[in-house]
């Protein structure tokens, strides 16, 4: 995975100590409502497309950017389905991030799903009852992008009384 410019040069003065970075995931639906998945080259599994936020970058310029960049469809966000802190993460060569994730259901409205870059060994469209085996972050998403309801997060607070 390519590690942002911006990244690297935190890293130069921060080393390797925990980041906290935002973070987008998107469910890309077409018209026969099929989910837009990548497998991962880091890690072979199918997983939702998603990457991180350059400084100044607002959220949903994130995601359509990442489905771009990553698959050459393009899309357009609908919804925010989710918004959620991650557990944070210990990379191979010992960095230490922790993300938020703004997960947003978007809409294709063009291009043709190819693998677009060195993050993905195949993108393709898959049926929401066909799905392949997917992390619990992704079916997490995808359930929530089919339901209409307001976006779901969670908190730590106790309910008030």
């Amino acid at each position: 995975m390519a590690i942002p410019e911006f990244i690297r040069a935190l890293r130069a003065t921060a080393g390797r100590q925990l980041l906290f970075l935002p973070g987008v995931s998107a469910v890309v639906l077409d018209d026969a409502d099929r989910v837009l998945l990548a497998r991962r080259a880091d890690t072979g599994r199918w997983a939702l497309i998603g990457g991180i936020a350059e400084p100044g970058e607002q959220p949903a310029d994130t995601v359509v950017r990442e489905v771009q960049e990553e698959t050459a469809v393009q899309c357009v966000p609908e919804r925010i389905i989710l918004v959620q802190g991650l557990e944070p993460v210990r990379y191979p060569n010992g960095d230490r991030c922790q993300f938020v994730d703004v997960c947003f259901r978007c809409r294709a409205v063009g291009g043709e799903a190819r693998v677009n870059d060195d993050e993905s060994l195949e993108v393709g469209w898959f049926a929401q009852d066909a799905l392949p085996p997917l992390e619990e972050f992704a079916l997490q998403r995808i359930k929530q992008a089919a339901d209409e309801g307001p976006a779901w997060f969670e908190t730590s607070a106790p309910p008030p009384d």
